[in-house]
């Protein structure tokens, strides 16, 4: 797992993946017209061999971030001006909590949940 490394003289500070991937997540969820991070069931990836797909994922390379999101959305929502709000939210998260610049917020829109959907879950 790749980090983000920062010295100064007081120290130094590293922020991992999963914490990019967290602040990333919870940024996602917390936009309206977003139902919920997708995600692929282990049965399916054990079949792929291939390491299961986790709903954030963070490239990160000479401390610059790509940040891929796998996401449900909500009927209704405009799904460009959605995507664009969520793309600018979450750069914006990231790069003010952590500091590591994000270059890609790249979105996978992977189902709609419908009302009568979203009670049921």
């Amino acid at each position: 797992m790749s980090e983000q490394k920062y010295v100064s003289n007081a120290g130094s500070l590293k922020i991992s993946q999963e914490v990019i991937a967290s602040i990333a997540g919870y940024t996602a969820t917390d936009m309206e017209g977003v139902s919920a991070l997708a995600t692929v069931p282990q049965n399916l990836t054990g079949w792929l061999g291939k390491q299961p797909l986790r709903p954030v994922s963070i490239q990160l390379n000479d401390g610059v971030a790509v940040i891929d999101i796998r996401l449900r959305i909500r009927h209704g929502a405009k799904i460009p001006e959605l995507c664009r709000k969520l793309q600018s939210n979450v750069k914006e998260a990231v790069q003010n909590m952590t500091g590591v610049v994000v270059s890609k917020v790249n979105l996978q829109i992977t189902g709609v949940d419908f009302a009568e959907d979203a009670a049921e879950k």
